[in-house]
């Protein structure tokens, strides 16, 4: 997109315009119920990390368990335990809410608006992950759930009536906050974008926020219903799912997996947006094939929808059925397959900068395309039913879930940081978090491939002592993810406190986030920037990789309303 095809856009500041303004920012705000919308998105991603740190504690005991053949360190109930609140977790209360942050903090300084369309629902949405958190961890103390994430009946129906209960009651809150937020994404995105700015005009970012939220509020009501079914089963005494009463508990599989399935993009496709914003910065390319990786996350929700099935072909799923599900499995790997072109494309011949995003963008890339192809494997049905609930699964599933969603996360962190602190991060504590993640990742998930295809189940605390070194060998890969984290702690508090001051644009990126100031001020934009090229137009004016910020124009005739809707 060329200046003379965008239109200049300015808007008065928004206390002048609208008398809606935030009060001055302090720290106390970000333990409040504040409505914000740069408070919520870092509230968010704190509470997430904090999330991810205990789902990942949880992991290194169960790894330490595995270290040997016997169950010698934890009792057999509480690896169930811990089993089941590590898969909750990291999904609930680490992958999605972390998206979540991301576009509560990105989406309104992306599209040139105040805040999000109902910011008191944004709060309200964020204050339900701690209290669905608090509720699930807190259950250790009491009686924990022990039926694994997916808690299949009938055997979450026998394992403990109050453990549960209150595994079902934290999903049906952290689901509705799931619901909240699609409903405040999608209404920002479509009602509250500058007015020149078209749908094909938004950073991919956004497409990716859109097609995101649709997918949540398709496929988390399934979820919810099953949930209340379960519930009414396992409290009541109904016979919904329980085979004792009549009940048919694959029914439950359905409805479980018409969420869970979609939940893989509800979680990755931020990522993928953000990942499609920061390498076209630091390859000072422009993104190639734009449209093409705007509408694949459109492609992605909608062939995330039926698509289901592939994790019951082992459940007396029909051969008809069967070979539908398996090929519409492996069609979504081309959307999928378009972005990873794309990014490939847009670094070929970029200047890159090997900065701490880039490589956990790089990163990202390398894992996800592990993980894609594991996906592409198991999305067979004579590959799956071999190696159904073993080991190669769980190294797939980290792949995809590990490698490219937790990759892409601090990817954006390290990108946006400058943006939301006004600090640099340390470069040389950033690399070193990168190759100690990047080792620790493949030293504790690709052996479980091996693990997989020699038979050795998951879910369970004692093995085959044949299996041994593969084991041992995945969780020293695991201590080394652990290690991995305090060099990312260390420069996140530091750099927050004392870190070297950033510009406005540190990166000399193109996006509207970039043009305010950093951090953001209260109302984002003490005037709308300008909107003089294309998101992803490196290259194509030389001016634009040199310039520095510039100072936003001012147009009293044109006046879009920003504002939020309440």
């Amino acid at each position: 997109m060329t200046n003379a095809e965008m239109p200049i856009v300015a808007n008065p500041p928004a206390a002048k315009q609208h008398g809606h303004a935030h009060k001055e920012r302090r720290w106390q705000d970000y333990f409040t119920f504040n409505t914000d919308h740069k408070v919520i998105g870092i509230q968010y991603l704190v509470t997430s990390f904090i999330f991810y740190l205990i789902g990942g504690v949880m992991a290194d005991v169960m790894r330490t368990e595995l270290a040997t053949p016997a169950s010698d360190l934890v009792p057999p109930e509480m690896y169930n335990n811990l089993l089941t609140l590590h898969g909750t977790i990291m999904i609930f209360m680490w992958i999605v809410p972390a998206g979540a942050g991301l576009g509560n903090y990105l989406i309104p300084l992306m599209i040139g608006a105040r805040d999000m369309a109902f910011p008191k629902l944004n709060a309200l949405a964020f204050w339900m992950i701690p209290i669905g958190g608090v509720m699930l961890v807190g259950s250790l103390l009491i009686e924990a759930p022990q039926a694994g994430w997916t808690s299949y009946p009938p055997l979450s129906l026998v394992s403990g009536k109050v453990g549960e209960g209150i595994w079902i009651f934290s999903l049906l809150i952290l689901g509705t906050s799931s619901i909240l937020g699609a409903i405040n994404f999608l209404t920002t995105i479509l009602k509250m974008r500058v007015p020149s700015m078209g749908l094909n005009d938004m950073p991919v970012f956004c497409w990716s926020m859109l097609s995101t939220s649709a997918l949540i509020l398709l496929s988390t009501p399934v979820l919810a219903g099953a949930l209340i079914l379960l519930a009414f089963d396992l409290l009541v005494g109904t016979a919904f799912f329980n085979p004792l009463g009549g009940g048919d508990p694959i029914v439950y599989q359905h409805m479980f997996w018409f969420y869970s399935h979609p939940a893989v993009y509800i979680m990755i496709l931020p990522l993928f947006g953000a990942i499609s914003d920061i390498i076209p910065v630091h390859s000072r390319k422009p993104l190639f094939g734009y449209r093409a990786v705007a509408y694949s996350s459109v492609a992605i929700a909608f062939l995330g929808l039926i698509v289901w099935a592939h994790h019951m072909f082992t459940s007396g799923t029909p051969a008809w059925l069967r070979m539908f599900f398996m090929i519409t499995t492996m069609v979504i790997a081309v959307p999928t397959g378009i972005k990873i072109f794309s990014w490939l494309g847009t670094m070929w011949g970029g200047k890159i900068s090997l900065n701490s995003a880039m490589l956990f963008a790089m990163g990202f890339v390398g894992m996800f395309v592990i993980g894609g192809i594991s996906g592409v494997m198991v999305a067979s049905v004579p590959f799956d039913i071999h190696v159904h609930d073993t080991y190669f699964i769980v190294a797939h599933l980290h792949y995809v879930l590990f490698g490219g969603s937790v990759f892409g996360i601090f990817a954006a962190i390290y990108h946006w940081f400058p943006k939301m602190t006004g600090r640099m991060m340390n470069e040389p504590l950033g690399q070193i978090h990168f190759v100690l993640t990047l080792i620790g990742m493949n030293l504790t998930f690709m052996p479980m491939h091996k693990l997989g295809l020699m038979g050795m189940n998951r879910r369970i605390a004692m093995y085959d002592p044949r299996f041994t070194s593969l084991n041992q060998m995945a969780t020293v890969g695991a201590y080394i993810l652990a290690v991995s984290t305090f060099p990312f702690l260390i420069n996140a508090i530091w750099s927050w406190w004392k870190g070297k001051p950033a510009a406005d644009n540190p990166w000399n990126a193109l996006t509207l986030e970039w043009m305010t100031t950093s951090p953001p001020a209260i109302e984002n934009f003490e005037v709308l920037p300008v909107i003089t090229h294309g998101p992803y137009d490196y290259g194509v004016d030389p001016e634009h990789d040199n310039r520095e910020n510039e100072p936003p124009l001012t147009s009293p005739e044109l006046q879009p309303d920003s504002s939020p809707l309440s």
